[in-house]
Parts: C-alpha cells; sequence; structure tokens
C-alpha cells in the first residue's frame, strides 16, 4: 500500500532554490491531533488560497531529547508517520529539520530571519496558541508577529482545541493510551491510534492451543496498557484490511514474561501472510487474564470474537445510515 505523503525534506540544503513562498506552520505534532489538524487545514487552506506551497516543519529528534533528555517525551509518532498525517490535511512539503546545538542556540530572531524567510520563503507562518521558538523558547506568538511586520510575513495563531473541558494535548493522549482508553484517543487525534510493524514468528502456541494469530514487533515508543482490544489490522503493502482482535501483554496463561502483541483476524487471511502490518486499536475489551487452561483461555477468544464481530456489525450499520442521509 502506498500512502500519500508529502514532499519531504531532511535538511536545509535539501530545499529547492525555486523562491517559491510557503505558507509554513512549525511545531512537533506528535500524533497530530484535532488540534494540530486545525492548525495544518488553516495552512492549507491560506496556501491555496494565496497559490503559496502548504508546508509544515518538524524537528527530529523531540528538541527535548536535546536540551533536557530526562524530561524527553515518549513518542505517539514517528517524523515519517506524521508527515502522512500532515498530507490528509492538505500539506504539501514537510521539512523535517536535524534539531541539535546549533539550531538549539538560535535567538528567535535569527531564526526566523535564516530559516523561516531566508530558507524556507515563508510568506506566512501559522502556529497553536502554545508555541515557543528559539533559544531556551524565548520566543512566543507576540514575538512572531513582531518578526514578521520587520521580515515581511504574515503570523496567525490557531485557538486550542477543548474536549470536556480540557485542551487537547499530545501528553494527555499519551496518557490515555497508556490506560488503554483508546477509543477517546482515538477522538481526540481523529483516527484510531495505531502501531506499525513486522509481522514475526510466535510462539506457536496459537496455532496449536488456541486460534492463530499475527505477531508484530514495532518500535513504537507509547503501547496501549496490557488487554484485550477490538482492532483493525492493514497490510502495509497490499493495503488489505482485516477486523481483528488483538491482545497486547505477557501470556500469563502459558507463563510469558516478554511482551507480545497477538492479533486474531476475523476474516479468513486468503494468500500469503502479510510481511508488515499495522494495528488500529478501536476499542478495549477486558484486561489480560490468566486462565487455568488453553481450552478456556480459547473461549475466552471465541467471546471475544463474538463481541468484535456484534462491534463491527454496528459500525457498518453506523456508517451505511449515514450515507443514506449524506
Amino acid at each position: 500500500m502506498t500512502e500519500r505523503s508529502p514532499r519531504i525534506y531532511r535538511s536545509l540544503g535539501e530545499l529547492d532554490g525555486s523562491g517559491a513562498r510557503r505558507a509554513v506552520t512549525i511545531g512537533n505534532f506528535d500524533g497530530v491531533h484535532a488540534g494540530h489538524r486545525r492548525i495544518l487545514r488553516r495552512v492549507a487552506a491560506l496556501a491555496h488560497e494565496r497559490g503559496w506551497r502548504a508546508a509544515a516543519m518538524i524537528f527530529d529528534p523531540h528538541p527535548s531529547k536535546v536540551v533536557a533528555p530526562d524530561r524527553a517525551p515518549r513518542l505517539l509518532a514517528t517524523p515519517d508517520e506524521r508527515c502522512v498525517l500532515f498530507a490528509e490535511e492538505g500539506i504539501e512539503e514537510a521539512l523535517i529539520l536535524p534539531f541539535g546545538p546549533e539550531i538549539a542556540a538560535l535567538s528567535p530572531e535569527e531564526f526566523a530571519r535564516d530559516i523561516l524567510v531566508a530558507k524556507l520563503g515563508a510568506a506566512a507562518v501559522i502556529v497553536g496558541a502554545d508555541f515557543h521558538f528559539g533559544h531556551r523558547q524565548s520566543g512566543d506568538t507576540r514575538r512572531l508577529a513582531e518578526l514578521g511586520r520587520v521580515y515581511g510575513f504574515l503570523t496567525g495563531v490557531v485557538p486550542e482545541v477543548v474536549l470536556r473541558g480540557h485542551v487537547i494535548s499530545s501528553s494527555q493522549i499519551r496518557r490515555l493510551v497508556e490506560a488503554g482508553a483508546v477509543a477517546l484517543a482515538a477522538r481526540l487525534l481523529e483516527r484510531p491510534y495505531w502501531l506499525d510493524g513486522g509481522v514475526v514468528p510466535g510462539h506457536k502456541i496459537g496455532s496449536t492451543k488456541t486460534v492463530p494469530t499475527l505477531n508484530l514487533k514495532t518500535g513504537a515508543e507509547v503501547l496501549p496498557a496490557a488487554g484485550v482490544y477490538i482492532t483493525r489490522t492493514r497490510d502495509l503493502e497490499s493495503g488489505r484490511v482485516w477486523p481483528s482482535i488483538t491482545n497486547v501483554g505477557n501470556r500469563p496463561t502459558f507463563g510469558g514474561e516478554s511482551l507480545s502483541i497477538e492479533t486474531y483476524l476475523l476474516d479468513p487471511l486468503g494468500g500469503n501472510g502479510p510481511a508488515r502490518i499495522r494495528v488500529e486499536f478501536l476499542r478495549r475489551v477486558r484486561d489480560e487474564i490468566r486462565f487455568p487452561d488453553s481450552e478456556s483461555l480459547r473461549a475466552q477468544i471465541l467471546h471475544d470474537t463474538a463481541r468484535a464481530q456484534r462491534f463491527f456489525r454496528l459500525a457498518d450499520r453506523l456508517l451505511y445510515s449515514r450515507r443514506l442521509t449524506d
């Protein structure tokens, strides 16, 4: 499966020298949640209106890993995953700027003059309300507006998105995912939280004692709490999608100690098994439980499967009803 992606630059030197003007946003955009998406849509709309390019700039590694590594957050999405999500909102170009001491030392004015204007050709810079930039984050949205007037670029600030009285943030979503509250996390992300990775050999327990599964090996930094989830599994090469249930945990019934992520497909696999998959977490079903024997576990998995099938039937009916009313 080929996912749509903006044109990606991985250094300032890769930027083309065409003199193109850009509407730009800057930030970490970890997870690309509903608040981030509002900013990205504003950038894309402005660029389309003015005939500019729509661009986003992120940093790799996360600046905290350079200036305060003991406080660096676990990330919800890799830089490349974020770029794919940018494209969903109309972003045409993404700069993944390597963050190191030289960038960290730039004053707000140097950052605006030397990077935003001289390198990116920023005609407009749109940011979130909590935006800070420059050495020790000394610049804020007010300073950005001042520099815009000096260097000739428009500025805009997009308000934070509030849900149930709480500002949507990457740290909030991180806590929800790690607590297993994946359905609420999906609302804040405007998509399911997912894990990508390769399919690896398991312990042969599923194929001999319970039900066959796909075993995911992922490099993700944020994992859902141990338990059983209703999921959707996607073959990252062919694009084929299956309804599924997924267990995140240590296989306590079989004395497991290492973490495993095992997915049971509700529809037939058909053909060769996938090499790389994405598991999208839709709803938590239950905690991981130690059962007295494999037969008891198998019975519970079949019960979980029936519950997941009801979930997908209801989801299909709701989708059909919405299409009728559109």
